[in-house]
């Protein structure tokens, strides 16, 4: 999975830390230091804020907190790895 992130965004780095305490593996993409990144996000969610997660069976969870993630990776049956 990737998570798209601004890395001075506080609710992101909640994301990141929830994400690694748990161990889930995932690709972090900081939009801010990739323009195709961050059009690339904002193409695929309509939307321009972050966290935004994408999963590769192409679910997405944009402008999250870790409650809603927590929820969001249990519907769709994700587990740590």
């Amino acid at each position: 999975m990737k998570l798209y992130v601004k890395i001075w965004c506080p609710w992101c780095i909640d994301a990141i830390d929830w994400l690694k305490n748990r161990g889930y593996t995932f690709e972090q993409i900081d939009v801010l230091a990739s323009k195709p990144a961050y059009d690339r996000m904002i193409e695929f969610s309509g939307q321009r804020k972050t966290p935004t997660l994408e999963l590769e069976n192409g679910a997405m969870l944009p402008d999250f907190d870790v409650r809603q993630l927590e929820k969001f990776l249990a519907e769709h049956n994700i587990q740590p790895g």
